[in-house]
């Protein structure tokens, strides 16, 4: 009975002890987590010293501020990251008041900036202001008589075409003392027109003058704009320096601003016109493309064989391989004139080795009420199997200048039945 006693006794001695020990350790690990780390005392030079060398080298790598110990992770937020940082009493450190006006500073623009880029304020940047180079003043072809500036704008809802003439440049004039001026015809009505004022002793005259031509809408895409520039000689005398024809097309008119336009003047064709009347166009073959370019450009004396006010003149360009036909164009009408003006652009596929055997026929057909058609004159231009004399010379010459517009008149011949 006593040994039993004496073993309920060690027993409960014995859990009492571990439960002591297990109590203590519990509170040491509570203890130890709600503890803050009391920071070095920085009086004594060493520790300074060796704290100041490692706060350095942490402030390079890492971006820390001084006053940081290395055991202290610190990180920067980004916003504050640059700035200035000053000390506070207890050898803490604070971020340095910005100016809430300072101006940001950036880079002052030069000519080589790109558009967007930050730039000083109040300067300007010289490349977000440049304008398109206006090359119209340079490049005068050689045997240019000149070159004429203008401008064209049509109110459909008063009816009119406003005509600007704007200036003139590299005038042929017979002499230095020249005086020169400018008519305006509206074709096909070749007796009245408008002109400008005489500007003296000046071969690049500026007129900046503006007409008024009162036309109906349906009938002004039919005319021609003509401009004749003149030389006034001392017994005031007019003399022909050159004229330039601007047909009024759809596209032309088309927008309400004003459309700047230029064009070299040409010498007029004093040669009266043939039997059946004549016609102007440009050929041009590109080998590389293979394609054969065509322009027609305006027709002159055509015998029309009706009422002008009810026939209507265009042209129809073929072209033939061995005599048969292969494609053929045609260019919009032009309501009773007999001399149309067109400036219409065709091409056609064309290889290098069919330039011996092609040919191309131009036909002016005449078209009356009822759309019948009759033509009016015919020309042929092809090598030396079809043709000879000017029209074999103008396709001579298309195959000796390639990738050139070259620009003939011919005579149209008696006409055939399409």
């Amino acid at each position: 009975m006593a040994e039993q006693l004496a073993f309920l006794i060690g027993g409960i001695i014995g859990g009492l002890l571990l439960l002591i020990g297990v109590s203590c350790c519990l509170w040491r690990r509570f203890c130890t987590t709600f503890t803050y780390e009391e920071l070095p005392e920085t009086s004594d030079p060493a520790t300074i010293s060796y704290f100041s060398r490692k706060e350095d080298r942490l402030y390079q790598y890492s971006g820390t501020p001084p006053g940081r110990l290395p055991s202290v992770p610190f990180v920067v937020p980004p916003s504050h990251q640059g700035r200035d940082w000053v000390p506070l009493q207890g050898g803490d450190w604070a971020v340095a008041p910005q100016d809430p006006c300072a101006v940001p500073e950036h880079m002052a623009c030069t000519s080589s900036a790109k558009p967007g880029d930050a730039c000083e304020m109040g300067s300007i940047n010289p490349e977000l202001y440049k304008s398109p180079e206006d090359t119209s003043e340079t490049g005068f072809p050689d045997g240019c008589l000149g070159r004429l500036w203008f401008s064209v704008e049509y109110q459909q809802e008063s009816e009119r075409l406003l005509v600007g003439l704007i200036k003139a440049r590299q005038l042929q004039v017979p002499s230095e003392t020249c005086s020169t001026l400018v008519k305006l015809h509206l074709l096909p009505d070749e007796r009245r027109f408008l002109q400008s004022k005489t500007k003296h002793k000046i071969c690049n005259p500026q007129f900046d003058e503006n007409f008024i031509f009162q036309v109906s809408s349906q009938s002004v895409t039919q005319r021609v704009l003509k401009f004749s520039v003149y030389h006034v000689n001392k017994q005031r005398k007019h003399q022909l320096l050159g004229q330039v024809l601007f047909p009024l097309k759809n596209e032309t008119l088309a927008g309400d601003h004003h459309r700047i336009i230029w064009r070299d003047l040409e010498a007029k064709n004093l040669e009266p016109p043939s039997e059946f009347g004549d016609i102007q166009f440009c050929l041009s073959y590109n080998d590389y493309l293979s394609r054969l370019t065509v322009v027609v450009l305006r027709a002159k004396g055509l015998q029309l064989q009706e009422d002008r006010s009810v026939v209507s003149v265009s042209v129809k360009v073929s072209l033939m391989n061995h005599n048969k036909f292969v494609k053929c164009k045609r260019t919009s009408a032009v309501l009773g004139s007999i001399n149309p003006v067109y400036n219409e652009t065709f091409s056609f596929k064309v290889d290098t080795n069919e330039l011996d055997t092609a040919s191309l026929s131009l036909v002016v057909l005449q078209t009356t009420e009822g759309n019948k058609s009759s033509p009016l004159g015919r020309v042929v231009v092809g090598p030396y199997m079809y043709t000879r004399g000017k029209e074999l010379e103008h396709w001579g010459e298309m195959l000796r200048k390639p990738k050139e517009l070259v620009k003939r008149w011919h005579a149209l011949c008696r006409p055939t039945e399409p």
